[in-house]
């Protein structure tokens, strides 16, 4: 399960703009131009706009620890009628802050239809990015270090139809098969780079995923290794050698196990350790 806790901070009412007059400030008492409101006549609508970048501390729902404080870079956005000049960006950030204290993956469908609301559109789009933290053991001392992953959000509202992709990025090593067949010693590795993005009739827990996705490759990999790890790690690579190619289809056999994933993508890159390119390769359930 996956739940997200959003803390804001509340905020007042926008404060009256003040015109400066004989050295005093007075409110403005006039009627301020909206031209973001005014007709544009290109005939030409805009598909998603709003704001990006927003950093908002974040609390994770995980299963080892309930839950764990994290920042999210946050975008929201809507679509634009071909008849309006522009959006009211400030309303974006007024949505947001509206639902209170918390924001968690149940309700981003209420966050969303809110900014239809508000902004008067068919479409809105919410996206978050945020590191995710796990606890793991190094294979034989038992150490512990923290291992880092990105984690994303997508969710969109078309009218009634709702949306949502889980993104799930986790590194792990690959041994080169065609290396280690030729080689009357050793064999080149590298460090490949997993993208999962999977959209489910049920919430799934992030470490799941993710522990899925490191069971793939020729070792897992951890922050803190001593050497009787680095061994272990080494000579269990050695013996499991998978191009970046059996990456993505031994994820793809993972996720296809699980009866409430209905779609997924699957992307490896490994960063070569002895070619001046990349090696890539992508997996996609329709």
């Amino acid at each position: 399960m996956i739940r997200l806790t959003v803390l804001t901070q509340e905020h007042s009412e926008t404060v009256p703009a003040l015109v400066a007059t004989g050295g005093l400030a007075h409110p403005k008492t006039d009627t301020m131009s909206d031209q973001q409101s005014e007709r544009d006549h290109r005939q030409l609508r805009i598909d998603k706009v709003g704001v990006r970048n927003l950093r908002f501390p974040v609390q994770i729902r995980d299963k080892a620890h309930e839950l764990q404080n994290t920042v999210a870079t946050i975008g929201l956005f809507v679509d634009l009628p071909e008849e309006f000049k522009g959006t009211h960006m400030s309303r974006f950030v007024e949505v947001l802050n509206s639902h209170g204290s918390v924001i968690h993956v149940e309700n981003i469908p209420e966050i969303l239809k809110a900014m239809q609301t508000r902004l008067h559109a068919h479409a809105a789009h919410l996206e978050m990015r945020f590191p995710f933290f796990m606890t793991k053991k190094a294979p034989v001392s038992g150490k512990e270090g923290v291992m880092d992953y990105e984690v994303g959000f997508d969710a969109a509202l078309e009218g009634e139809k709702l949306d949502f992709v889980l993104t799930v990025k986790a590194n792990v090593t690959t041994l080169c098969p065609c290396s280690k067949a030729i080689s009357q010693y050793g064999a080149h590795n590298q460090r490949g780079e997993v993208t999962v993005q999977i959209r489910s009739s049920k919430l799934i827990w992030i470490e799941d995923l993710i522990r899925w996705i490191e069971s793939c490759g020729s070792s897992e990999m951890y922050s803190l290794l001593k050497r009787v790890d680095e061994k272990a790690v080494t000579e269990r690579a050695y013996e499991n050698p998978v191009f970046v190619e059996d990456l993505v289809r031994n994820v793809a056999l993972r996720l296809n196990e699980h009866p409430d994933i209905f779609w997924y993508q699957v992307e490896a890159e490994n960063q070569e350790s002895i070619h001046n390119h990349n090696a890539y390769a992508c997996i996609r359930k329709a």
